[in-house]
């Protein structure tokens, strides 16, 4: 058996540890940015109140989108967890990324109006893809969440 012959029968493992590797720096990463943007962002109020208070002004809808998939790995493990059943852990960091860029990205709507606050924040999720099927082009641990609620001015009071 020659190297290029091991070489081929090892490129599901090897492919594999670099998704591990490269999708845990991604998303270190792209929790560092999260972090960073919401102490920037975190004077913007958002509430699920549904009436907005009546000294709010400048009422405007504003909102916030993201698509984010997971990495082969992840993939890999979740499939490992469907079958035994059980909590799919590596969705979980998935999802809340998902929402907080989302709800970020509304912040910065918000702000960018010259809001202060977020009144009736409503997040919607969808599956992206046939995620029944995934061999007929279903996109398995590709989800869309949206943040929408309005945007206003408030007075601060003392």
């Amino acid at each position: 058996m020659n190297a290029w012959n091991i070489l081929m029968s090892l490129w599901p493992l090897i492919l594999l540890l670099a998704a591990f590797f490269i999708g845990n720096y991604l998303e270190r990463r792209h929790y560092a940015d999260i972090l960073r943007r919401e102490k920037a962002l975190k004077h913007i109020i958002v509430v699920a109140m549904k009436r907005p208070p009546p000294d709010l002004s400048n009422q405007q809808l504003v909102r916030g989108s993201v698509v984010v998939s997971s990495d082969y790995f992840r993939r890999f493990l979740a499939g490992f967890r469907s079958f035994f059943g059980g909590n799919v852990k590596s969705y979980e960091t998935l999802l809340d990324r998902a929402r907080r860029e989302a709800v970020l990205r509304m912040k910065e709507q918000a702000q960018s109006l010259g809001a202060n606050i977020v009144v009736n924040v409503k997040l919607e999720t969808a599956t992206l893809g046939n995620i029944h099927q995934p061999q007929k082009g279903g996109a398995l641990g590709t989800v869309e969440v949206m943040a929408y609620g309005t945007a206003g001015y408030m007075p601060v009071q003392k």
